[in-house]
């Protein structure tokens, strides 16, 4: 796989400020949410979240560390073309990169994206018709999820245009046979949005695998699941967040480090 290096003369010119600290901690919790979840894929996948600031600056997670092993210390911070701006011994993944700094760069209020392989995500991302709309989880993002192509192991800078089109108004997206993919304003409701499709995605491969008759929902309940439900930017996003960081709190608080 194909890595950006840091840059060494940079990385020492750029002072730590208490925001970039309070988001690195952050992050660090959420990627050992992931862990605890199985949302892992060895030492591959990203969450990535912008550090407060005038200019466009995300912290990744360091390529060949595993979400267990993750601390707010070790996340590496770089910059919409892939420079690492702070002194780190590990590189950055490119695929990770063209993904996160495709969305990032085109959509303002995207300061936090995720992108998972989970088994059911891309099981769910290899049928034709994609997500269904006919479970509880599944009806809250009916008409709200994207769809791309895969067109490689994405570690090509001309597929962000396409990507991004892709995307439209849509916070959450399906890479066809590839996998999944949120993003917000926050990384608290990044995740909620993300573990709402994972989780229409887990219902529905569980349902095929039943056999019975699926139970098809009319539009008029799917219209009212919508109305009445569904992530989206609210104290609940936080409140989901901040419960299972106390879970990540008291098995392991090495995150902090």
């Amino acid at each position: 796989m194909t890595i950006y290096l840091q840059s060494a003369a940079r990385a020492t010119e750029l002072p730590m400020t208490e925001a970039e600290r309070k988001a690195r901690v952050e992050l660090a919790a959420c990627y050992r949410i992931f862990d605890m979840l199985g949302w892992t894929e060895m030492i591959f996948n990203h969450i990535t979240l912008r550090v407060p600031g005038p200019e466009p600056r995300f912290l990744i997670n360091p390529f060949g560390l595993h979400y267990r092993e993750i601390t707010a210390s070790s996340l590496v911070l770089i910059d919409l073309e892939g420079n690492v701006l702070r002194e780190s011994r590990w590189p950055v993944n490119r695929a990770g990169f063209v993904i996160h700094s495709a969305i990032h760069g085109a959509v303002a209020h995207a300061h936090c994206v995720m992108h998972t392989h989970t088994t059911n995500g891309v099981a769910v991302s290899c049928l034709k018709d994609g997500l269904s709309s006919d479970n509880f989880y599944g009806a809250m993002l009916h008409g709200r999820v994207a769809y791309h192509e895969l067109q490689g192991v994405t570690v090509d800078l001309a597929e962000r245009e396409s990507l991004v089109h892709d995307l439209g108004d849509k916070h959450v997206m399906i890479l066809r046979n590839h996998g999944l993919l949120s993003w917000g304003a926050n990384l608290a409701e990044a995740y909620l949005r993300l573990w709402t499709l994972q989780r229409a995605c887990d219902v529905q491969i569980a349902a095929a695998q039943a056999g019975g008759e699926l139970n098809r929902l009319s539009p008029q309940i799917i219209d009212r699941m919508l109305e009445e439900s569904g992530p989206g930017e609210s104290r609940t996003c936080h409140d989901v967040f901040a419960a299972l960081v106390r879970l990540v709190e008291a098995r392991d608080p090495s995150y902090r480090d």
